[in-house]
C-alpha cells in the first residue's frame, strides 16, 4: 500500500493504490498528520527553495558575454536568490491567511467539526436521482452524520435536523477533472504570458481562493487541478490548506509542473540570452524522467501531468489533427512506470493523434483533451481502461479568438474534437467530466456549462451527470466515496431546481451544496 502524503490516506484502485489526498480528516487520519502540522499552508514553495537554492548556489554561472561569474558574484547571488525565495514563500502564506478571512462573513462556523453528540441532518427534497441507475427516488431523505451519508430512504429519524428543500433534485456533489485553479482565463498568447510573467505570486495565489470558492459553491465538492504554468508547487499548497480549512475549496488532487522535454514546450520562448521559466518541468532520457517524476511526488503531489505534444498543429487529410510527440517512447514509459511504481497516476494533455497514440501506448491513466482520437486508437483506451477528460468548454472558447490570432488550426479543432468524442464514446471508453477552468475565467463561466456541450456533441442527460459523479469519482480512484449518494459515502450533496435528465443546464443553477456535512450554499429563502 502506497504511503500516504499531507492530508490523506492511500486507496487501492485497478491499477493499484492512489493516494486520497480528498480524504475528510477524520475519516482518514494520516500518518504524516505530524509533518503537515509543522509544515502547515505552504509546504510546497519551502521545498521548492531549497531546490532552487540547490541547484544555483555554489557553482560558477556562465554570463551572457561568455565569461563565468566569480565565487564572490555567485555567492552574492546566492544569497539574494535566497533572499528572492523567503520573501516569495511569506508573500504566499500571508496571500491564503488574508485570503482565508476573506472568506469568513460567509461562513463564519464552516470551518469547525459538529460536536460528536450533534444529532444527524436530514436533507429532503422532492427527488433524488441515483445516479448509478438513472432512477429517481420519490420523497427522498438523506441522512447525514458528521461527514459521511449515514442512511438514505424516505423516513426523518426521530430528533433530526431537518434541511427542507422543497420541490428540488439532490445529485451527488459534482466532480471537475481537469481544472488550474491559478490561471484566470488565457484565450490569447499575450492574456497567457501577462499572467505568467507579471503577476505578483500572492495575486495569482489570492484569485485562485477566490476560483476555489466559487467552484464550491456552484456545486464542484471535487476537483483535480492539473498544475499551472509558471506556480511551481503552489497547486500543492493549496490543496493542503483546503484540507486544513484553512480555506474552503473542493476536494483537491494536484499536479505539480507539467512535464515536457527540451525544446518542445513552445511557450514563452524569448530571446536565448534572457532566461525566463518556461512553465514546465524538463526531463530527457529514461533515467532523467524516472528522477523528475520522483521530485515532484516527494513534494506531495497526487499526479504526474505531461504534455504528450505541444506545437506543429495540423490537419490531416482525414481532417484529424496531428503534430511530432514530445517523447522517445522510452522516455514517456519510464515516466508512466515510476509514477504507477510510487502508486501514483499520470493524466496526459494530448491534442493531436500522434500524441495521444504514444500516451496511450505508455498506459497513462488520462488522456486531457484530447481533440484527435482515432476508433482504433479509441478502442485501445478501452482496452486498457484509459479514460478521457475532453474539456470541451475551453475548446469552444478559445477556438475563435486563437484562430484569429493567426493560428488557423483552431478552427478546424472543435470538429476534431467532437469526432473523437464519438469514437470514444462508441468504443466504451469512460469519459470523465473535464472544463480545463481557468483556461477559461472563473468569474464569466460556470463549469457546468461542460455539460451542455457534451449533450451537444452526443451524451445523453445521464451519460453527462455520470461523468462528473461516478466516472469522475473512478477516475480519482474515490469511487464510493464521492459521486454517489448511499449509505458510508462522504456527504457531498448538491440540490437544483428542475430535471436535469430533461434538460442538463439546470446543473448550472445549483442553489443548495453540501461538503463533508457542512453546507456551503443553501437556497434563498
Amino acid at each position: 500500500m502506497r504511503r500516504a502524503r499531507a492530508g490523506g490516506s492511500a486507496f487501492a484502485t485497478p491499477r493499484g493504490p492512489i493516494t486520497n489526498a480528498m480524504a475528510p480528516a477524520s475519516l482518514t487520519p494520516s500518518p504524516r498528520t505530524a509533518a503537515v502540522s509543522k509544515r502547515r499552508c505552504a509546504p510546497a514553495f519551502a521545498a521548492a527553495v531549497t531546490r532552487r537554492r540547490r541547484t544555483t548556489c555554489g557553482t560558477s554561472t556562465p554570463s551572457t558575454s561568455g565569461s563565468t561569474t566569480s565565487a564572490a558574484d555567485t555567492s552574492a547571488a546566492c544569497v539574494t536568490r535566497e533572499i528572492f525565495d523567503r520573501i516569495r514563500l511569506t508573500i504566499v502564506k500571508t496571500a491564503l491567511a488574508f485570503a482565508a478571512l476573506a472568506t469568513l462573513p460567509c461562513a463564519p462556523l464552516a470551518a469547525l467539526p459538529p460536536p460528536a453528540d450533534a444529532p444527524p441532518i436530514a436533507v429532503k427534497a422532492a427527488r433524488l436521482l441515483d445516479v448509478k441507475s438513472g432512477r429517481y427516488v420519490d420523497r427522498a431523505v438523506v441522512v447525514v452524520r458528521g461527514e459521511v451519508i449515514e442512511a438514505v430512504g424516505t423516513e426523518v429519524p426521530a430528533g433530526a435536523r431537518v434541511i427542507d428543500l422543497g420541490d428540488r433534485t439532490l445529485l451527488p456533489g459534482l466532480i471537475d477533472t481537469h481544472t488550474h485553479v491559478l490561471l484566470q482565463g488565457d484565450a490569447t498568447q499575450a492574456e497567457y504570458e501577462e499572467q505568467i510573467l507579471k503577476e505578483y505570486p500572492a495575486h495569482r495565489v489570492a484569485r485562485a481562493v477566490r476560483a476555489l470558492k466559487i467552484a464550491l459553491e456552484h456545486g464542484f465538492t471535487g476537483m483535480r487541478d492539473l498544475e499551472t504554468e509558471g506556480a511551481s508547487y503552489d497547486d500543492v499548497a493549496l490543496r493542503d490548506a483546503v484540507n486544513e480549512k484553512v480555506i474552503p475549496g473542493p476536494r483537491l488532487q494536484v499536479a505539480g509542473p507539467a512535464l515536457s522535454t527540451t525544446g518542445t514546450y513552445p511557450i514563452l520562448h524569448f530571446r536565448p540570452d534572457w532566461k525566463f521559466p518556461v512553465g514546465v518541468q524538463t526531463c530527457d532520457g529514461a533515467d532523467g524522467c524516472r528522477r523528475a517524476v520522483r521530485e515532484q511526488l516527494s513534494y506531495g503531489t497526487d499526479w504526474v501531468k505531461v504534455y504528450a505534444n505541444t506545437g506543429g498543429l495540423h490537419t490531416t487529410p482525414d481532417g484529424y489533427i496531428d503534430s511530432p510527440p514530445n517523447w522517445t517512447r522510452e522516455e514517456l514509459a519510464a515516466v508512466v512506470s515510476e509514477a504507477h511504481a510510487r502508486g501514483s497516476k499520470v493524466a496526459a494533455h494530448a491534442t493531436s493523434d500522434t500524441g495521444a497514440r504514444i500516451a496511450v501506448e505508455a498506459g497513462v491513466d488520462s488522456i486531457e483533451h484530447g481533440d484527435s482520437i482515432r476508433p482504433e486508437l479509441a478502442r485501445e483506451m478501452a482496452r486498457k481502461g484509459i479514460f478521457l477528460s475532453p474539456t470541451l468548454t475551453v475548446t469552444t472558447y478559445v477556438a475563435e479568438p486563437r484562430a484569429k490570432e493567426g493560428r488557423r488550426i483552431w478552427a478546424e479543432i472543435p470538429k476534431s474534437h467532437a469526432r473523437s468524442i464519438a469514437n470514444c464514446r462508441r468504443a466504451g471508453v469512460r469519459i470523465a467530466f473535464g472544463t480545463d477552468a481557468g483556461g477559461f475565467p472563473w468569474t464569466e463561466i460556470n463549469q457546468a456549462r461542460e455539460f451542455e456541450h457534451e449533450v451537444r456533441v452526443g451524451m445523453s442527460p445521464l451519460e453527462a451527470v455520470r461523468s462528473a459523479t461516478t466516472v469522475a469519482a473512478e477516475l480519482l480512484g474515490l469511487g464510493g466515496k464521492i459521486g454517489v449518494v448511499e449509505k458510508g459515502a462522504w456527504a457531498d450533496l448538491v440540490a437544483v431546481p428542475g430535471d436535469p435528465l430533461k434538460d442538463v443546464a439546470v446543473l448550472s443553477r445549483v442553489d443548495f451544496v453540501m461538503k463533508a456535512g457542512e453546507v456551503v450554499r443553501a437556497p434563498v429563502p
